[in-house]
């Protein structure tokens, strides 16, 4: 079993290229155990994101809010949302389709201003839940299948098959989705929490206190909790910690770096405290995780 891991920057940006070598839209199917940490952590991307659930039930957190999505479901994602995606339930075990696309190959650039942009700003629409039983979503659910075939055998003009059910695809998307709000105090929002979450991941190694963050975000103590809370599910503190600890996983996979030496290389200030979090985060020691990862790295080797 392959652990899976994929590159963010420190705005919580997915740096993976979505892309073909012709087409600026990919689609993997995603085993959510096996990424590295047990699920798909906190990120965001340029890219569109529709997701077909193939087994098990997924529970995805997108801004402030919780979708689960059982198997044959599926749910669209919007440009620039934050999000992670988490099995939902005991050993669900769940697999699903993902195909990300960016929004400027769905239509011409004429045509784009007009059936594209507003839907992509929108502060109204983070995700659409996509059903089967309706129509319209069993038929953008079967366009994600039929482009992930396409873009795995690349048969002669796969890449016209695959731009064309994308435009249907969004065209059933915009003809069943709401009307479209603009909100200032909701792009604002998204604004400052942003810059909070990329100020935490510069100077993660350094002491960090609840007042440095809320003055990053412009707020006070207690909105910025509040901020943390509605948005993240957790507290500004809270958030650090795990951030630390996602660092240290990074370390965990070389071989030079001692315990001692990451803990304070992502900015704990004991040893024995960052064992004892590591241990409450990943259910084993860091030096336990890097024996793991090193058993992995010589099975993939054989």
């Amino acid at each position: 079993m392959q652990n899976i891991e994929f590159i963010i920057d420190h705005n919580l940006k997915e740096m993976t290229e979505h892309r073909t070598d012709t087409l600026s839209v990919a689609c993997y199917e995603t085993t959510i155990v096996h990424n590295v940490h047990g699920h798909i952590p906190l990120h965001w991307h340029d890219e569109l994101q529709f997701v077909a659930v193939l087994q098990g039930k997924a529970l995805f957190h997108i801004n402030d809010q919780k979708i689960a999505v059982p198997q044959g479901d599926g749910i669209f994602i919007n440009s620039g949302m934050m999000h992670m995606a988490e099995d939902h339930g005991v050993n669900e075990n769940c697999i699903y389709l993902c195909l990300n696309l960016s929004p400027h190959v769905i239509m011409p650039s004429d045509l784009y201003v007009t059936y594209v942009h507003p839907y992509v700003t929108a502060t109204n629409l983070p995700f659409l839940y996509i059903e089967r039983t309706n129509v319209w979503g069993e038929q953008i659910l079967d366009a994600i299948a039929r482009i992930r075939r396409e873009l795995v055998d690349q048969v002669p003009y796969y890449e016209v098959n695959v731009a064309s059910a994308v435009l249907n695809m969004w065209k059933l998307l915009i003809m069943n989705g709401y009307s479209l709000e603009h909100d200032p105090s909701e792009m604002s929002r998204n604004k400052r929490i942003k810059d909070m979450l990329q100020w935490i991941h510069l100077n993660y190694a350094i002491p960090i206190r609840l007042e440095d963050i809320a003055r990053i975000g412009q707020l006070s103590r207690s909105e910025t909790c509040r901020y943390f809370k509605q948005i993240l599910r957790t507290t500004p503190m809270q958030y650090v910690l795990e951030y630390r600890i996602q660092r240290s996983i990074e370390l965990l996979q070389l071989s030079e770096p001692s315990i001692t030496e990451i803990a304070y290389e992502v900015g704990f200030n004991s040893t024995s405290y960052y064992i004892n979090q590591f241990r409450k985060t990943m259910n084993s020691t860091p030096l336990q995780f890097r024996r793991k990862l090193s058993q992995r790295d010589k099975n993939q080797n054989l």
